[in-house]
């Protein structure tokens, strides 16, 4: 499970051979929830508030890298380091 990014005690993962919609997971310690790359909603899973906030404002700014990552990941591609939040 290819980590890209990180930031504030948030890990961003995408699983090779994973199954459409184009998604992202972020686990924040005990919790884990998967975020739709194109509306930048959360799908399925659970964070607390603030989490998902910093998720959703992270993922607004790097949409079009993480597209280009969910592309990757269908071609068993290596994928690509995206900046964290600040």
């Amino acid at each position: 499970m290819p980590r890209i990014s990180s930031f504030y005690g948030i890990l961003i993962y995408m699983y090779y051979m994973d199954h459409n919609p184009a998604h992202f997971h972020a686990i924040y310690g005990d919790y884990e929830a998967i975020f739709d790359i194109n509306t930048l909603g959360l799908i399925k899973g659970n964070l607390p508030p603030k989490a998902i906030v910093l998720v959703e404002e992270w993922a607004s700014l790097h949409q079009s890298e993480l597209l280009e990552n969910w592309s990757r990941v269908k071609n068993n591609e290596a994928l690509k380091t995206i900046e964290p939040l600040r």
